[in-house]
């Protein structure tokens, strides 16, 4: 049995849309306009990006211990939440991967319903939806934003500049895991969910200021089981590696900025990792090219951001359009399962106590094998985000991105072959 530090929560009131609010403007204390003159949050400010790969950032204050999760812990006694995770049933699955299994039979149940649709992975900023300047001030952790100084600095309240619109780090009302929060970039420009250069980056620090490789964040497109149409990342923290960062890697090419891009091996899911790089800008730069590239072409996507920043996957993926094509296993269909970006990094978030107690590799491999593209069909995605990443940095691919180039193994990950199947996968145009 898998063993985590938590602690206790409460099932939130506040969550409760009936509640009324002595509160200014809306009554909600809400991140709009009605409410947000003269407001205050804490602000958490890092350096500028320059060349820090390698470099240990000093703060004031430990991000992940003190700040991060001390904060999400004082929503915890706030009672801001919609169920009790740490009541949640959670186990490591026997075999070589280890994928992780949850029982959460409570999130499906009260976590907020998709208001778009799932075949269009760019669709513009719908402000009637739900978004998240309707959540109120309380679940706010604090701003996250870059200085020009010298250090990372803390302040416990700091005015919300509206006309510069801050990022911002959120609980997440339905968690899966502890510390379950959001980054939000620029929430207040109500930016649709589809990755840009800025938004990545600013993950991708935030991943450094934690400094811990048990604190991971991810990205949901649309169609690839994201909820929410209003720009976020999700992160929490669980101290077991994940089976995608453990499976083996085959390099596939070295970017002029010494990106390193790798595909994985033997693993259900077919992706790419990137790593390494001259700095953390060359890093977030290629992946990005990577993500816009996909959701131009209307390929649906998650993101893992892992290795405290240093390595990222990127996952193409087709469950739903063979979901909606109804091409997947009704017995799958009926765990109601969406494999989203923690499912496919082998984090397993199970709906129904006899999924939880029958979980195995066998069947978290049958789930995965769904999600993946065809072999055919990663080479074709494969070339187009080749030619995108040419095309950003005008040619630089300095090797080509062979399957018979040097095997990389990360370390040796478990023999397996994909469950047999029809494993095409049609990208809309």
């Amino acid at each position: 049995m898998l063993r985590i530090k938590r602690v206790p929560t409460m099932v939130s009131n506040y969550q409760k849309d009936s509640e009324e609010q002595q509160q200014v403007g809306c009554g909600r204390n809400c991140l709009r306009s009605c409410c947000l003159p003269g407001a205050n949050l804490p602000l958490y400010t890092f350096k500028k990006v320059k060349n820090m790969m390698d470099e240990k950032m000093e703060s004031p204050v430990p991000f992940l211990d003190s700040l991060l999760l001390g904060e999400w812990e004082d929503r915890v006694q706030r009672g801001l939440f919609r169920y009790d995770v740490t009541a949640c049933e959670t186990k490591v699955i026997p075999g070589q991967s280890g994928f992780i299994a949850q029982l959460n039979e409570g999130r499906h149940l009260k976590k907020r319903t998709t208001e778009f649709r799932v075949d269009k992975v760019l669709q513009p900023f719908d402000g009637s939806k739900f978004n998240f300047t309707k959540v109120g001030q309380e679940e706010v952790l604090f701003q996250f934003e870059e200085t020009d100084g010298d250090e990372a600095q803390f302040f416990p309240s700091a005015p919300i500049d509206t006309d510069n619109s801050p990022s911002v780090v959120a609980i997440n009302v339905s968690p899966i895991e502890y510390g379950h929060v959001l980054l939000i970039p620029r929430i207040l420009e109500c930016l649709p969910q589809s990755i840009d250069h800025k938004s990545l980056l600013l993950a991708i620090q935030m991943a450094a200021e934690a400094g811990n490789p048990y604190f991971r964040l991810g990205y949901n497109s649309l169609g690839a089981f994201a909820t929410i149409n209003h720009l976020h990342f999700q992160a929490y923290y669980l101290a077991v590696p994940f089976p995608i960062e453990k499976a083996a890697t085959r390099k596939i090419s070295i970017l002029n900025n010494e990106v390193k891009v790798s595909e994985l091996l033997n693993y259900p899911v077919r992706g790419l990792v990137f790593e390494g790089g001259n700095n953390m800008l060359a890093l977030s730069d290629a992946v990005s090219d990577s993500c816009i590239c996909l959701q131009d072409s209307n390929i649906p996507y998650n993101v893992l951001i892992a290795d405290s920043g240093k390595r990222v996957f990127a996952l193409p993926q087709c469950y739903a359009e063979k979901q909606a094509l109804g091409e997947v296993n009704p017995e799958l269909l009926d765990t109601q399962v969406n494999p989203a970006v923690w499912e496919i990094s082998g984090h397993m978030v199970l709906k129904r106590k006899q999924d939880y107690e029958e979980a195995s590799e066998e069947n978290a491999w049958r789930l995965l094998a769904e999600v993946s593209l065809s072999e055919e069909r990663f080479q074709e995605v494969k070339d187009l985000i080749f030619e995108s990443i040419a095309c950003g940095e005008d040619g630089c691919v300095t090797s080509t991105h062979s399957l018979d180039a040097e095997l990389d193994a990360i370390s040796s990950g478990a023999d397996h072959s994909l469950v047999p199947g029809n494993q095409e996968c049609l990208v809309q145009q």
